[in-house]
């Protein structure tokens, strides 16, 4: 069974621990050996020859001091119960016998010779036993030195050996395993690592080694698989009529086709594989196209000495709702170009031509009701007053249409200068008051004081709020009121009519400025649904803006600002 990198750890540790153990062991055994020694040589022996000098003192000074006698017994007494030593019990006790007779008053010369040699030996042996315990201690300190160096020595080399092959074991594995890792990100699967532990780092290696075949083996089973699409993908794409520029995730150039090529005047092998800014430097095209916020216009290229004209296309590319890439697509709308120039064009001959033969016809309309050449009777009135709603109908959309043709073209003619918001409004009210009195509407009027006045186009923001007042007295029952509000708005001057209508559903706000929209279900039926459009445009061009607001049941209103 193989031995796990947590079974070696615990081993190399424990074995320390051991040794360490060990040292502690021995350490305390001698010291307290020591300790039990020098003990004993302080206790015993060291006391005895205190006691002896005391006595010996006490026999100097018996003669003299009263008090001397009493000292050496208790010295005596004292030694008697301190006897440690062979031959030191026998020693006392003749002492004792020589006292005794030296207290009953034999004071002869060889009682106290033989009391002061008695002392002497005794002091002599235990002087004896210390220098022999002595010895014995300093034996032990060396034993015990010697056990515990080499134990040190022993617990050193073994540490220092762990320590050193330790990391080593675990840091090699680990190093070649990165190496591994490394290799096999770079796609060299080909990689492989040889170990010859029988632990998880043996494993590990086995795994990748496992890992790495396998992935050799699916590299090259799909690689001509991949090779095949990827192959196929580019020859789709170079043979798509559109230009194509795919980019990475980090902006640079991963393809362009030849179509892209010829139009941006690039080479792709010279590129791909370059951020895409730092080439758009150089080239004004692909620095447009680049600009994604820039308002989607069809752009003009020149193409072989030919206006062109293309539709810039981003889509952003996912994987996993994570961002991989873009792709910019140039269109071609050139002949969807050319056929809405001849549109444009088309409606503003056919509406230009229109204008005189319907003015003809309105001309005549209003010779035949003349009663100087003749009375028309109920019947005819009705039909001439038909055909000149009819011209009159005809008029306002040829009109219309010309407006829009101008906007298309860009050819709007403006003649800005200072206007008094009053005279606008006046001059609207006043075209349109005929039809307001028909449906007995009030047009309610609030101008704010100090109003100053504004720059703009006189004609076309007339034409602008007789068509918003047109539209609000068409949807306001009868009896019912407008109210028309011009007051100061910063540095503009805002236009407000306000009428009380059925109002128009919030999902169709957005789009009611939009060319040709009509409001599902709206009572208007002959409209061609380029008021607002036009509206819209002739304000944006004299530099304001145009907004609506709107709720079911509670009517709409409609406001521009110009500035003042």
């Amino acid at each position: 069974m193989p031995i796990t990198i947590k079974s070696k750890i615990s081993t190399g540790i424990g074995l320390l621990f051991a040794l360490l153990l060990t040292i502690s062991i021995v350490a305390f055994v001698f010291i307290n050996l020591l300790s039990n020694k020098t003990e004993n040589l302080l206790t015993a022996n060291y006391k005895t020859i205190q006691y002896c000098n005391q006595m010996m003192h006490a026999m100097d000074a018996v003669h003299s001091d009263n008090h001397a006698t009493d000292s050496f017994e208790k010295n005596l007494r004292l030694q008697e119960n301190n006897i440690t030593e062979q031959g030191e019990g026998a020693a006392t006790q003749r002492l004792r016998v020589y006292f005794e007779l030296m207290k009953k008053g034999d004071n002869r010369g060889s009682i106290i010779d033989s009391i002061n040699k008695q002392l002497y030996d005794i002091s002599i042996l235990n002087q004896h036993a210390l220098e022999a315990k002595n010895i014995k201690a300093l034996k032990a300190a060396q034993n015990a030195k010697l056990w515990i160096s080499i134990l040190s020595v022993i617990v050193i080399l073994v540490g220092f050996t762990f320590a050193v092959n330790f990391p080593g074991y675990i840091a090699s594995p680990l190093r070649m395993l990165t190496e591994g890792i490394r290799e096999i990100s770079n796609k060299n699967y080909n990689k492989r690592i040889y170990l010859k532990n029988k632990d998880e780092f043996g494993e590990l290696a086995q795994a990748f080694n496992k890992m790495a075949e396998k992935l050799y083996d699916f590299e090259h089973s799909n690689i001509s698989k991949l090779m095949f699409e990827k192959k196929r993908v580019e020859t789709i794409i170079n043979q798509m009529e559109d230009a194509v520029i795919g980019l990475d995730f980090d902006g640079k150039l991963l393809f362009i086709n030849h179509m892209a090529e010829g139009l941006f005047h690039l080479k792709g092998a010279a590129i791909t594989g370059k951020y895409a800014p730092d080439i758009a430097i150089h080239n004004d095209l692909l620095r447009t196209v680049l600009q994604k916020d820039v308002e989607k216009q069809p752009l003009k290229i020149i193409v072989e000495g030919k206006e062109s004209y293309f539709i810039v296309d981003n889509r952003t590319v996912y994987n996993e709702n994570q961002s991989i890439g873009e792709v910019f697509t140039l269109r071609d709308i050139t002949s969807f170009k050319e056929l809405d120039i001849s549109k444009t064009n088309l409606l503003a001959t056919i509406s230009h031509e229109l204008k005189t033969p319907i003015s003809s016809i309105k001309m005549s309309t209003k010779l035949i009701t003349d009663e100087r050449i003749g009375v028309l009777n109920t019947e005819q009135k009705e039909l001439v007053h038909n055909i000149n709603e009819d011209a009159d109908r005809l008029l306002r959309i040829t009109g219309e249409l010309l407006n829009m043709t101008q906007i298309e073209t860009g050819n709007i003619q403006l003649r800005l200068q200072k206007v008094s918001p009053k005279e606008i409004v006046d001059q609207s009210i006043q075209v349109v008051q005929l039809m307001a009195d028909q449906k007995k509407i009030k047009l309610q009027v609030n101008f704010a004081d100090n109003l100053p006045a504004v720059t703009a186009d006189e004609d076309k923001t007339s034409w602008v709020l007789i068509n918003l007042l047109t539209n609000a007295i068409k949807y306001t029952p009868e009896e019912g009121t407008i109210i028309i509000t011009i007051q100061p708005d910063n540095s503009h001057v805002k236009f407000i009519v306000q009428d009380f209508g059925p109002g128009i559903e919030s999902k169709y706000i957005s789009r009611i400025f939009d060319r040709y929209f009509k409001v599902p279900g709206s009572v208007e039926k002959t409209s061609t649904g380029l008021g607002l459009a036009i509206s819209k445009e002739f304000i944006e061009a004299q530099g304001g803006t145009i907004n609506a607001k709107s709720e079911i049941g509670k009517g709409s209103t409609f406001s521009f600002i110009l500035p003042a």
